[in-house]
């Protein structure tokens, strides 16, 4: 006898604002109009169009709730976005709170950082963040079978990789964006 599981769902908790429109058409849903909002999910990075209250009042990178249950500014998600469905002042946001999401999700990167694995014989995961070649490479794989990498700063410190975050933040701007042939960061 097997036992069936239906696949989990993820869902976003929470988004930081892109942009948002007022008085604006869907995207994505047919005749849907109203405060129309831009955001980026903050565990999965999904790029979200949800439709808000005509009352509700954003802020550039204000971090939202858009779970399920007792939305306060939210009526609902609308779907997923592309890159190419962002707004450009959406897509100007966009680079500034993928750092705020990564900083704020630091421990998470630093697993991502100590977990990596080769992707080919000659090319691994790591090499395909920016600021980190194959010298670079060698030495986290090597400090981090020392000890675990803890923080951003320990990586700065440990093997001299100038400001991780803005790295990392850089791959994820780049894999959303659709320029990426392996995503590394993003689910696609």
């Amino acid at each position: 006898m097997s036992v069936f599981q239906s696949p989990v769902k993820r869902y976003e908790e929470y988004a930081y604002v892109l942009d948002y429109l007022q008085r604006s058409k869907s995207k994505l849903v047919k005749n849907r109009e109203g405060q129309i909002v831009q955001v980026i999910g903050e565990e999965y990075l999904t790029l979200l169009e949800l439709l808000a209250f005509d009352t509700a009042v954003f802020s550039p990178s204000e971090r939202i709730y858009i779970g399920k249950d007792r939305r306060e500014k939210i009526i609902s998600v609308l779907g997923k976005l592309s890159f190419d469905d962002l707004t450009s002042a959406a897509k100007q946001e966009l680079q500034e709170v993928i750092e705020k999401i990564v900083m704020a999700k630091e421990s998470k990167y630093v697993m991502y950082i100590n977990k990596l694995q080769p992707i080919t014989p000659r090319l691994h995961a790591l090499e395909l963040i920016p600021g980190i070649g194959r010298t670079l490479t060698v030495q986290i794989l090597d400090q981090r079978d020392k000890k675990p990498f803890e923080s951003f700063q320990d990586i700065e410190k440990r093997v001299g990789l100038k400001d991780p975050a803005k790295q990392i933040a850089r791959r994820i701007y780049s894999e959303l964006s659709g320029r990426e042939r392996i995503n590394i960061f993003v689910k696609r």
